[in-house]
C-alpha cells in the first residue's frame, strides 16, 4: 500500500497543481475571518486609512462582543440619585452610560436581551491584493453583522446595513490599491442596546468572505436551481443562472454537471448564454434518472457545478447543493414530503448557543441538532430571523425541514423590556427595533435572504411575520367584540366568518395596515421563489381570517391556538394548518397528532435562550428540551417518549412541598399550577436527582412510552401504571424518601423495555470529564464539547453540592466558552472556571492551527479530574 502510494504521489501532484491552476484563474475564495483590529467604543476618523490602530485588539472572526462582555443587571436610575445619565440623540433616549460620582461605569443592558451590553464596535483589516488582479471582480461577503453596519475600504464608503441579520457583498474592485495595502473598517452600531425580544450578540459574528473572480462572472446568489417534475423513477432540475458582464458579452455557454453524494457524475449538459452586458439569466434543465430522494430520513444532496465559459475557456465557476424532494401541504392531510404524510415534530429556535453567543462555530450547531433529532425531532422554525448559511446546511445534511422566518416585527415595533419580560406598557419597556427601517428595506432584505437560501433542500415554507397581529391593535379589538375578554390560550373563539368580518369591519380602519404589509411580502417571496409556501406565525388567526390576512397565506401558522385548530377547520375547509409556535406540553402535541389536517408543531422552544427574561440575573428562558449547555431537561425526555418509537421510560422527581401536585389519599393527584403568565410555557419543577431528607415526601414522575411503567425504591413495588390513564400523559407515584436506589421500568407486552434509575449520592469524591470528539483538524474550527460531572465514591452525580470548578488546558486549542446550563447563570462565559448546575458543567474547545495533541482537565475542591486528551491533524 506504501508503495503504491509513493508511486502515484508525483501524478496526483501534477493533477492537483492543474486543478487548483485552473481554480484559481476562475474564481479564488478566501476566508477573511483572520487577523482583524477590533476597538469597543465610538472613534473619528476609524474608516480611514491612515488611522493608528495598533492599540487595538488582535482577535479572529466570528466576534461577539456582547457575550465576551459579560452580563449586569439594568441599573434603576430612580434609586440612586448619585447617577447621571449620558443620553444618546440618535438612539431613542436610550441611556448610553451610566456613571457614579466615584467614577464606576454601569453596564447598559437590558432584560429583552440577555442583560449583556450593546454600545459601538469597529473593526479594521489591513490586507494586499495582487497586482495581477487588477481588472478582476473583487467582493468581500458578510453573512452577519449586528447591526447598523457601515463598511469602508480605504476611506470609501461602501455602503450600510440596518439588518443585522441578513447576509451581504461590496464590490471592492473600484477602490483597491493594486499591489499595495489595503484597510477595509466595519462600524456596528448597537448602542440601540434594547432593540430586540431577545439575544442579538453584536458585532461581526458571522463569517466574512473575500471572492476574486473574473470581471465576467456568475454574481452572488446568482444560481437558482428548482426540481420541478419529480417521480421515483426521474426527476427535472431546472437551473436559472444570472451572468454580469460590464461589456457586451458574446460566444459564452454555460455547462451545468450534476453529481450525487458519492461524487459520481450523473447528468451535464450545456446551454449558450445570450449576447448582453450587465446581468442575464440563462435557463436550463436536466434529467435525472432514478433519483435519489431528499427526505428526513435519508437527506440526498446533489451537487451542481456551474462553469460560465467564454470562447470555449472556463473563466468562472461555483457550486451549488441541492435536494430532489417534493414538499406540499394539504388541508386534509398536513405535511406531504415526496408523497408521504408527514408530521411535523419541530421546534423554534433562537440563533444564540449559550456560552458562544451569537458567534457559532458550526460544530456547535451540529450537537444542539444531533440532541434534537435523538429525540425525533425534525423540524426547526428559525425563530424569527434569518439564520447563518452553515446552519442551514447542516439542515440539509441531517435531515431537518424548516420554516425560515424574515421578521418578528413590520412597521409597527413590539415592546421590548429593560427590566422583566412581560412588563408591557411598563414605565421601561421601549418600543424600537427593526420597525424603525422596515418601510425602507424590507424588499431588499427579504429577497436577498430568499436569493441566498433558495436552493436549500431543507427550507420548505418561508415565514413573512411572527405575532404581527399584536401591533396593529384593532386586530385585538375585533377579537374581544365577538369573543368578550377571555384567555386567549384557553378559549376556542367563535369561527362565524360573517360575525367576524362585521366586528372586524367595525374597528378596523379603511385600510387595514397588516393586510396592506401581508399583501406586499407575500407578493415579493412569490415573486422570487414560487416554489414554496408563504405562512406567518400567527397569533389571532381568527381575526385573520375575517380581515384576509390568513388567506394571504399559504399555510397558516397558529401560535399557541390549538383550541382553534376545529373552528377554522370547519369554518375554512380548504385552509393548510400548523402549529408555528406551541407550548412543550402533552396538550399541545395530542391536539396535533390526532388532527391529520394539522401540519405538526413547533415547541417553544428547542434549547433555552438568552433574552426575553428578568428580573436580572434570570438572563434567559429555559422552557425547552434542552438547556443553555445542551443537557437534556425534563421536558426533553417528556417529549422523547412522545416522538421516538424506541423503548424509553425516565423519572424526575420533587417534595410534594414544593410541588404543584396535592394528594389525596383517597382522591390520589391532583394539580394546582402556578397563576403567572408565564407558566404556560414552563414545566414541572422536577430533579434529575434523589437526595432528599429521611422520610421527606416526594412526588415521581414517570415519563415512558411503553404500555406499563413500574416504580421501584431499593426493590420494592410501588406498582404499575399506565401513562395513558394520566390527563396530563405522564405517571405519577407518592414516595417516601429512603436513600439507595429508584428504578423505573418500561413493560412491552409484559415484558421489560426499558429502565432508568436514580440512586442516592454521596459526597464528592471524583470530577469527570468527556469529550464528544477524539480528534480535530487543526483549522481554527473544530470544535469539542467537555462535560464535566461531580461524582461521589460510587460514580453517582451529586446534583445538590455545587461547587466552582477550573477548566485546565495545555495544547493548540483555546477555551471560548463554559456555562452549567442555568438561566440565572451570569457568571463570565469566557472565563475558565465556573459554578456548576445539578452537578453538571460544559467546557467548549475550538482548535488551533497546528498539528498536535490538546489536554484538558478540571479541578475543584482540591480533586483533579481525568485527563482528556484531544488530537489535532492537519
Amino acid at each position: 500500500m506504501h508503495s503504491n502510494k509513493t508511486l502515484l504521489t508525483p501524478i496526483l501532484a501534477s493533477l492537483l497543481a492543474m486543478i487548483i491552476a485552473s481554480a484559481a484563474i476562475c474564481r479564488q475564495i478566501s476566508d477573511f475571518n483572520y487577523d482583524w483590529k477590533f476597538h469597543l467604543g465610538d472613534l473619528e476618523q476609524a474608516e480611514q486609512s491612515n488611522f493608528d490602530d495598533s492599540e487595538w485588539r488582535s482577535l479572529r472572526l466570528p466576534h461577539d462582543w456582547s457575550i465576551e462582555e459579560g452580563y449586569a443587571p439594568m441599573l434603576d436610575l430612580e434609586e440612586d440619585q448619585n447617577l447621571s445619565v449620558e443620553k444618546s440623540e440618535n438612539d431613542n433616549n436610550l441611556p448610553t452610560g451610566i456613571e457614579s460620582q466615584k467614577g464606576d461605569v454601569f453596564r447598559r443592558t437590558a432584560a429583552s436581551t440577555g442583560f449583556v451590553p450593546g454600545g459601538i464596535g469597529w473593526y479594521r483589516k489591513t490586507f494586499e491584493v495582487d497586482k495581477a488582479d487588477q481588472g478582476k471582480h473583487i467582493s468581500i461577503e458578510f453573512d452577519g453583522v449586528y447591526t447598523r453596519s457601515k463598511v469602508w475600504i480605504n476611506g470609501h464608503l461602501l455602503g450600510y446595513r440596518p439588518n443585522g441579520y441578513i447576509s451581504f457583498t461590496y464590490d471592492l474592485s473600484p477602490y483597491l490599491n493594486y499591489g499595495g495595502k489595503n484597510v477595509i473598517a466595519v462600524r456596528a452600531d448597537h448602542s440601540n442596546y434594547v432593540d430586540s425580544r431577545w439575544y442579538t450578540g453584536s458585532g461581526i459574528y458571522r463569517n466574512v468572505r473575500l471572492v476574486t473572480k473574473a470581471a465576467t462572472h456568475i454574481p452572488q446568489w446568482g444560481v437558482s436551481i428548482t426540481t420541478p417534475e419529480v417521480t421515483s423513477e426521474s426527476a427535472s432540475v431546472a437551473f436559472a443562472v444570472d451572468t454580469y458582464s460590464e461589456n457586451t458579452l458574446n460566444d459564452a455557454t454555460l455547462e451545468l454537471i450534476i453529481t450525487d453524494s458519492q461524487g459520481k457524475k450523473v447528468a451535464q449538459s450545456k446551454a449558450t448564454v445570450a449576447s448582453h452586458s450587465g446581468i442575464s439569466t440563462t435557463s436550463s434543465a436536466l434529467k435525472l434518472s432514478s433519483p435519489k430522494l431528499w427526505s428526513i430520513d435519508s437527506p440526498e444532496l446533489y451537487t451542481a457545478q456551474i462553469n460560465l465559459l467564454v470562447g470555449g475557456k472556463t473563466i468562472d465557476s461555483t457550486t451549488e447543493k441541492f435536494g430532489i424532494r417534493t414538499a406540499e401541504f394539504d388541508s386534509n392531510k398536513g405535511f406531504v414530503l415526496n408523497g408521504e404524510q408527514v408530521k411535523i415534530k419541530g421546534v423554534n429556535l433562537h440563533h444564540d448557543a449559550g456560552a458562544v453567543g451569537a458567534a457559532v462555530p458550526i460544530d456547535v450547531w451540529r450537537r444542539r441538532l444531533e440532541l434534537l433529532k435523538s429525540i425525533g425531532c425534525n423540524a426547526i422554525r428559525t425563530a424569527h430571523n434569518p439564520y447563518a448559511p452553515e446552519f442551514l446546511d447542516l439542515c440539509d445534511e441531517m435531515g431537518f425541514v424548516v420554516v425560515a422566518e424574515f421578521f418578528d416585527e413590520w412597521n409597527e415595533a413590539k415592546d421590548k423590556n429593560a427590566t422583566q419580560l412581560g412588563s408591557v406598557d411598563a414605565p421601561d419597556s421601549w418600543d424600537n427595533g427593526y420597525s424603525e427601517y422596515f418601510d425602507e428595506w424590507a424588499e431588499r432584505d427579504l429577497k436577498d435572504n430568499i436569493y441566498r437560501d433558495r436552493n436549500h433542500p431543507s427550507i420548505i415554507m418561508w415565514s413573512i411575520g411572527n405575532e404581527i397581529e399584536w401591533t396593529y391593535k384593532y386586530y385585538t379589538k375585533a377579537y374581544h367584540e365577538v369573543n368578550g375578554k377571555v384567555k386567549y390560550y384557553e378559549f376556542e373563539p367563535n369561527y362565524d366568518p360573517a360575525a367576524n368580518k362585521a366586528a372586524f369591519d367595525k374597528v378596523a380602519p379603511e385600510n387595514d395596515e397588516l393586510v396592506r404589509i401581508a399583501t406586499m411580502l407575500a407578493k415579493w417571496t412569490r415573486e422570487t421563489d414560487p416554489t414554496r409556501a408563504v405562512t406567518a406565525g400567527q397569533v389571532l388567526p381568527v381575526v385573520g381570517f375575517a380581515s384576509g390576512y390568513s388567506q394571504l397565506l399559504d399555510v397558516n401558522g397558529f401560535n399557541y391556538r390549538n383550541t382553534e385548530y376545529d373552528g377554522a377547520h370547519a369554518a375554512y375547509p380548504d385552509a393548510k394548518i400548523v402549529g408555528s409556535e406551541n407550548n412543550g406540553n402533552w396538550e399541545e402535541w395530542k391536539a396535533v397528532a390526532d388532527r391529520d389536517f394539522v401540519a405538526g408543531i413547533f415547541t417553544w422552544t428547542g434549547f433555552a435562550y438568552q433574552g426575553e427574561a428578568g428580573p436580572y440575573p434570570k438572563k434567559g428562558l429555559n422552557i425547552s428540551f434542552f438547556d443553555f449547555a445542551g443537557f437534556k431537561t425534563a421536558r426533553g425526555h417528556f417529549f422523547e417518549c412522545l416522538w421516538e418509537e424506541d423503548p424509553k421510560v425516565y423519572i424526575g422527581t420533587c417534595p410534594l412541598a414544593d410541588s404543584e401536585f396535592r394528594y389525596d389519599e383517597e382522591k390520589g393527584f391532583s394539580v394546582e399550577l402556578d397563576t403567572f403568565w408565564l407558566r404556560r410555557w414552563t414545566w414541572y419543577d422536577t430533579r434529575d436527582s434523589w437526595n432528599y431528607e429521611p422520610g421527606e415526601k416526594v412526588v415521581v414522575q414517570g415519563y415512558s412510552n411503553c404500555e406499563e411503567v413500574e416504580l421501584f425504591l431499593n426493590g420494592k413495588s410501588f406498582g404499575k401504571q399506565s401513562v395513558w390513564d394520566h390527563e396530563d400523559h405522564f405517571a405519577k407515584w407518592l414516595v417516601p424518601f429512603q436513600s439507595g436506589e429508584l428504578k423505573i421500568v418500561g413493560y412491552n407486552n409484559g415484558k421489560i423495555a426499558d429502565q432508568y434509575t436514580l440512586e442516592t449520592a454521596g459526597a464528592l469524591s471524583q470530577i469527570t470529564l468527556s469529550a464528544d470528539r477524539k480528534s480535530m483538524d487543526a483549522n481554527q474550527n473544530d470544535v469539542a464539547h467537555i462535560e464535566l460531572e461531580l461524582r461521589d465514591k460510587n460514580g453517582v452525580r451529586i446534583p445538590n453540592a455545587d461547587c466552582e470548578v477550573t477548566f485546565e488546558l495545555s495544547g493548540n486549542a483555546q477555551l471560548i466558552g463554559v456555562d452549567n446550563g442555568s438561566e440565572y447563570n451570569v457568571q463570565n462565559a469566557k472565563a475558565d472556571k465556573i459554578e456548576t448546575y445539578n452537578g453538571r458543567a460544559l467546557a467548549i474547545i475550538q482548535a488551533g492551527s497546528d498539528a498536535g495533541s490538546v489536554t484538558i482537565t478540571a479541578k475543584a475542591k482540591g480533586i483533579t479530574s481525568n485527563e482528556i486528551q484531544i488530537s489535532l491533524a492537519e
